[in-house]
C-alpha cells in the first residue's frame, strides 16, 4: 500500500482469541496501514486491546444480527475448531455453516471489500483427510462470495511471544514443537509459519486490488515482509 493510503484500512478480525487471531491482532494493531480495528466476539469484553468490539453470541445468526456490518475494507476470519479431537459434525457446523454465514452478512454490506480466511495446507474437497476436505470444501463456498477472497493455507503455525493456542489437547504439542518452528520457517518457509507473519500478510493483499485467490505457506512469509 502506498504512502498515501496509510492509516486508510479498515479491519474486521473474526477469531481475535485464538492462536492465529492472536498474532493477526499484534500485527493489525502494529501495523502503520490499519486506521480502525473491530474485533467480532461472542461476549462483550472479549475483543482484543485497542479493538472495538461487535459482538455476536451466535455465528450461525449473522444474518439475523442487528450489526453495523458495513464500512469496513477487509475481514480477517481466523476463527475454527480444533482439527483433533472435534466430531466431524460439529467441525463442519463451525468451520463452513458459522463462516459462511458470517462471511456472507459481512460481504453483502461490503461488496468491495476483501474476505480473508486462514484454511490450512493442502484444503481440498476430495481430500480423504477429514479437516482438509472440510476446509477444502468452505474455500469453493467462500470464493463465490460478490467479493475478493483469499484464502490463506499456512501448515504449521508458530505462536510469537504474548500468544498461545487455548486448546488443551494442542498445548503439549506447542511447548515441544515450538522452539523448532522458528527454525523451521527460515529454512523451509513451506512448513510453518508464526501467526503474525499471517496477520502482516493478510494486511498487505487486503490492500491490493486484484489479490491472489490461494496463498501457500511459503508466499505467506513473503506477503508478510511486504506489509513490514
Amino acid at each position: 500500500m502506498s504512502a498515501d493510503n496509510t492509516q486508510s484500512m479498515k479491519i474486521l478480525l473474526v477469531g481475535s482469541g485464538g492462536l492465529v487471531g492472536q498474532g493477526v491482532a499484534q500485527a493489525c494493531t502494529a501495523s502503520a496501514e490499519v486506521a480502525q480495528l473491530t474485533a467480532l466476539v461472542r461476549r462483550e469484553g472479549a475483543a482484543p486491546a485497542g479493538f472495538e468490539e461487535m459482538v455476536l453470541p451466535d455465528f450461525l445468526q449473522a444474518a439475523h444480527a442487528d450489526l453495523p456490518w458495513a464500512g469496513f475494507d477487509a475481514c480477517f476470519y481466523c476463527a475454527g475448531a480444533p482439527p483433533l479431537g472435534t466430531p466431524e459434525a460439529e467441525y463442519r457446523q463451525v468451520t463452513v455453516d458459522a463462516t459462511l454465514a458470517v462471511a456472507r452478512a459481512w460481504a453483502a454490506a461490503n461488496p468491495q471489500g476483501c474476505f480473508l480466511y486462514v484454511s490450512g495446507a493442502h484444503a481440498n474437497p476430495a481430500s480423504r483427510i477429514m479437516p482438509l476436505r472440510v476446509k477444502g470444501e468452505l474455500e469453493q463456498a467462500l470464493a463465490r462470495l460478490p467479493v475478493r477472497t483469499v484464502m490463506l493455507r499456512p501448515a504449521g503455525v508458530q505462536p510469537v511471544a504474548g500468544t498461545g493456542t487455548r486448546h488443551t489437547l494442542m498445548k503439549p504439542f506447542y511447548w515441544v514443537a515450538a522452539p523448532l518452528m522458528g527454525l523451521a520457517g527460515s529454512v523451509l518457509p513451506s512448513l510453518t509459519v508464526s501467526n503474525r507473519a499471517i496477520g502482516e500478510a493478510m494486511i498487505a493483499l487486503a490492500s491490493m486490488a486484484q489479490p491472489p485467490g490461494v496463498v501457500e505457506c511459503a508466499q505467506i512469509h513473503r506477503f508478510a515482509r511486504a506489509d513490514r
